[in-house]
């Protein structure tokens, strides 16, 4: 059967790509601190040599709109064209190409079907930053294939808190059954406190730091009952008004498993949101 080497949630800063990529001379005041962040954080990933990438990530009504919302879809697809035109223009992201496994995607769906969740497919699907951030950050050389899986976090009626928890254990059970001798990281990226067009987007830290706080807390030491007993749809409109993004790292916290206390824990405050990055090893880091 597969293995499970690492599990990694993080955030997903579309500008970390132009950042670390304009001329020392020309970057902002925090970028020396951020790649530093982000190289070891890269580290964690490559120690774990994975076979092949299960990426977590919710679409930014690129490709998924109103008229047809699902509220957890996995990618099938043979090869994902990757990044969309506004991002390339707005963030200097790249367009990107990635390989998918179709196998593995079709085992996911198969066996998710069968545990109970009626998850959407694509065989079509285009990737945008939720999913390209995090393989700029922790695999820039983008030679994985990977197997995406989109949640909706955006459109009303979400799923409740605990649905993203169940998903995120029950992907974990697909990944452990899946036929062969692969190595598989799943990684998944979501939003601590964060405020998108509204008065609290641009201080100087995220625009709810106790939440935050408490939230790193949540993640780092696995406190997957904490969390749920705080966190709701409703409440989640206090920290801000785009952190609904939060229930993709507890459907990571539902991967890691109750009370996994992470092996990697960091944090970066910029100019409008705290950046996150916490990486398992469920065997251990010599596995």
């Amino acid at each position: 059967m597969a293995e499970l080497v690492a599990v990694i949630a993080s955030t997903h800063h579309p500008f970390y790509y132009k950042t670390s990529t304009l001329p020392e001379e020309e970057r902002p005041p925090f970028a020396a601190e951020w790649i530093a962040k982000i190289q070891n954080f890269r580290e964690t990933l490559t120690k774990a040599r994975p076979d092949v990438l299960v990426m977590v990530g919710s679409d930014h009504f690129h490709q998924l709109w109103l008229d047809n919302m699902p509220q957890f879809l996995v990618g099938k697809a043979p090869v994902y064209d990757a990044n969309w035109y506004n991002e390339e223009r707005e963030f200097g992201l790249p367009r990107m190409r990635l390989a998918g496994d179709e196998a593995f995607s079709q085992h996911i769906l198969r066996e998710g079907l069968d545990a109970g969740f009626d998850l959407a497919f694509s065989n079509e699907l285009r990737i945008d930053h939720s999913v390209t951030c995090p393989i700029i950050t922790l695999r820039p050389e983008a030679d994985l294939p990977i197997v995406p899986i989109y949640t909706n976090i955006f459109a009303p009626p979400l799923p409740q808190p605990k649905r993203f928890v169940q998903l995120g254990r029950t992907i974990r059970e697909l990944v452990e059954s899946m036929p062969g001798n692969q190595r598989v990281a799943v990684i998944g990226t979501g939003h601590l406190s964060l405020e998108l067009g509204g008065p609290r987007q641009f201080g100087p830290t995220g625009p709810d730091p106790e939440f935050d706080r408490k939230a790193v807390e949540w993640i780092a030491s696995g406190d997957i009952e904490k969390s749920l007993a705080e966190v709701t749809l409703e409440s989640l409109h206090l920290p801000g008004n785009a952190t609904h993004g939060f229930m993709d790292f507890m459907l990571m916290m539902g991967v890691a498993g109750e009370g996994a206390k992470a092996d990697y824990v960091e944090t970066v405050d910029l100019f409008h949101t705290m950046e996150a990055y916490f990486t398992w090893y469920p065997k251990g880091e010599s596995q």
